[in-house]
């Protein structure tokens, strides 16, 4: 029925905006929606099984992100070749939507857009990208 709509595919799972919750370390959990292909091809050209919605949770990234927004990751966007962009990211096992720097010294600055919480910088593995965040879809 979906496809015959025009529908794909997308998983959603769990991610923190902030440092706060337990990625690599549990089960995720999967949920599967359908959405029209024309409608993610205004955010991204990856293949829907390269997608997925995050509805993250923390207000590190306010006033850009908001608790509760539903954030479309483009997973087939992993290499940092455009600073200050918003990445889903792993750290030290925890899932996080962070605005990621390349710095000179080969570390990575974590920056969160709330100015009360702190920046981080990441060195070697510490820190792996899952994908860039295209979109954004937040409830009025």
């Amino acid at each position: 029925m979906a496809s015959e709509l025009g529908l794909v595919p997308v998983r959603e799972i769990d991610l923190s905006l902030g440092m706060g919750s337990t990625y690599l370390d549990v089960p995720v959990t999967e949920t599967i929606r359908h959405f029209p292909i024309e409608w993610l091809r205004l955010y991204t050209r990856a293949a829907p099984e390269q997608l997925f919605f995050a509805q993250g949770a923390g207000d590190s990234m306010e006033p850009t992100l908001r608790d509760s927004d539903l954030l479309l990751i483009d997973c087939s966007q992993q290499n940092l070749n455009i600073s200050d962009k918003i990445w889903a990211i792993t750290y030290a096992g925890l899932g996080a939507i962070k605005r990621l720097r390349a710095l000179p010294n080969g570390g990575v600055e974590m920056m969160a857009d709330n100015p009360h919480v702190s920046n981080a910088t990441a060195y070697d593995d510490e820190m792996h990208i899952l994908g860039r965040v295209v979109a954004t879809v937040r409830k009025m």
